[in-house]
């Protein structure tokens, strides 16, 4: 057969349903292969949404999604989603094009070093030189970027080589089982935890990757050691648990951090260094214990003490069944936390105020999104209200990014999470700033047929950067801009556009999109002018009260 089709083959026998992406001149074969395969290719208007999509899928599957991109300025587009999989350990496989590599007659035009560029930003990166070659290189592709920690990988299959006769057959994958933590390892956890006051868990973003959320729920009910999570480690354990604290959304000051100060033993679960850190770890203030597939990268702030190494859920069914609950355990400071935080929580959250505020747009989309509906959300100080305020009730139920943190990919990951579950609302939360950064996928949706609701916070400003500048002292400068009238442009795209005028419709609103099927976008706008009293100010001050109080 044609390389281009092995290739195909082989990503069937990967269980691949989507390819993502862009195609050009150098892709012609493998495209005519797609044609005739059982796999959908989903046509983006840019790589980088092709590239968020199958990042996002990843996540939500725990298989690595795939998107693919001509060589040059489609590859170069594709950088950013690359980062956004690796350090947000999504698993991703990236296919470009390039040059024939034998015998090329347009010399030097739009060819780069791609997979030198790739380098940095993936697990591999290889250009595959013989077709003969094709089944090893993709079966090895998958398995790294499927493999603890995930993130993406990189194939780069020249025109040339796509294009010759090949005898090869699929490599399939290997039955393979996660490793399990050493028993010794579980015993020195439990000494520590049988010697600890204050008990402390916290819930990661490695805990969101797999299905360790049934064993986690058991560890909490039975030991009854409180949690936090991290924003990436949001819905492992439902958040309207009584023994959860909130989330660390802020870096500090915020109620959770109070628990963490007070905490003589933290059990660090799922822990990704990535993710801005929820505590700082000092010499002897307190025993970490971290769970985790993968032993700790060493960090100037993270530096634990005893390490349980293997499959997540094993190692808490483990942990569950050597450790009792301990009657020196003493909880009476954190439940002061927890009813605290609850109660800031509800603070502002039947805000009349319009333009929207914050808390009060958490709450009214929390109204309308069932448990186990999916907000996905762009990069921007509306981020840190949802982490905080928005309780998750199921893993991957919020979709943020901790990790790289970047503008654009709200959007495309709500498109991912409906295309993975099309029986779940699903909704994409942005600011105007991120949405334009990717907002011609609004075609794409349409075209797709997707029922999703796109609410776009409309501030007309950079705010996230505002608030910092704001808390730094400095002058209002450089971070304001004009929208388009985002009615008139949903529509263009074949979409339905609203604009919210009093804060009171906002319920009644966002029901009736979600209701009605199709692509909806809603302009809110939206008021941060508090954010740094309350975030910088008033939320710590309150902390600080409990804590002397305690």
């Amino acid at each position: 057969m044609k390389a281009a089709d092995l290739m195909v083959r082989c990503l069937e026998t990967e269980g691949v349903e989507y390819v993502f992406g862009i195609p050009g001149e150098e892709n012609l074969d493998l495209l005519e292969s797609l044609a005739n395969s059982t796999i959908k290719l989903i046509v983006t208007r840019h790589e980088q949404g092709a590239g968020f999509m199958a990042a996002t899928y990843g996540r939500l599957t725990g298989r690595a999604g795939v998107c693919l991109s001509t060589l040059g300025p489609g590859a170069t587009n594709l950088v950013t989603a690359a980062a956004y999989a690796q350090l947000g350990a999504m698993p991703m496989v990236m296919i470009t094009g390039q040059k024939p590599i034998k015998r090329s007659k347009q010399g030097q035009f739009q060819i780069i070093d791609v997979v030198d560029m790739m380098t940095p930003i993936t697990k591999s990166t290889r250009q595959i030189v013989s077709g003969a070659s094709i089944p090893a290189r993709v079966r090895e592709a998958f398995r790294l970027a499927d493999e603890e920690r995930p993130g993406a990988t990189h194939l780069e299959l020249p025109e040339d080589i796509a294009a010759e006769d090949v005898d090869e057959l699929p490599i399939p994958a290997s039955e393979v089982r996660r490793p399990i933590a050493e028993h010794k390892a579980v015993e020195r956890a439990v000494t520590v935890l049988r010697a600890a006051r204050h008990p402390l868990l916290v819930i990661g973003a490695g805990a969101n990757r797999k299905r360790c959320a049934r064993m986690l729920r058991a560890f909490v009910d039975r030991q009854g050691i409180p949690f936090i999570t991290t924003q990436m480690g949001k819905g492992v354990v439902d958040e309207n648990h009584p023994l959860c604290l909130g989330n660390a959304a802020v870096s500090d000051g915020d109620f959770p951090h109070r628990a963490i100060e007070q905490a003589d033993c933290i059990v660090n679960v799922g822990h990704d260094v990535i993710e801005k850190p929820p505590f700082v770890m000092k010499s002897g203030a307190r025993k970490v214990l971290h769970i985790n597939y993968r032993s700790a990268e060493v960090d100037p702030v993270y530096f634990p003490h005893v390490e349980i190494v293997g499959d997540i859920a094993n190692a808490l069914w483990q942990l569950n069944e050597t450790l009792e609950p301990q009657p020196g355990w003493d909880f009476t400071f954190m439940r002061k936390v927890c009813d605290a935080m609850h109660a800031h929580q509800q603070e502002g959250a039947n805000d009349p105020a319009f333009p929207v505020t914050p808390q009060r747009l958490v709450a009214d989309v929390r109204k309308v999104m069932p448990e186990d509906g999916i907000i996905a959300l762009d990069n921007g100080i509306y981020k840190i209200w949802f982490a905080r305020n928005y309780r998750a009730a199921h893993p991957n139920s919020v979709l943020l990014d901790n990790a790289l943190a970047t503008m654009g990919a709200g959007l495309p990951s709500a498109m991912a999470a409906k295309l993975v579950h099309p029986d779940k609302r699903v909704m994409a939360i942005c600011g105007d700033g991120g949405f334009m950064m990717n907002s011609q996928e609004l075609e794409t949706a349409v075209r797709l047929g997707l029922d999703l609701v796109v609410v776009v916070l409309n501030d007309s400003a950079y705010g996230m950067i505002k608030w910092k500048q704001q808390h730094m002292g400095l002058q209002d400068f450089g971070l304001d801009f004009a929208n388009p009238d985002f009615v008139t442009y949903a529509r263009s795209y074949g979409a339905q556009g609203h604009r919210l005028e009093a804060t009171g419709d906002l319920v009644a609103l966002l029901e009736r999109c979600l209701s009605a099927g199709g692509v909806h976008l809603v302009d809110v706008p939206v008021d941060y002018r508090d954010n740094g009293r309350i975030l910088n100010h008033e939320i710590p001050g309150a902390s600080r009260a409990l804590q002397a109080d305690g």
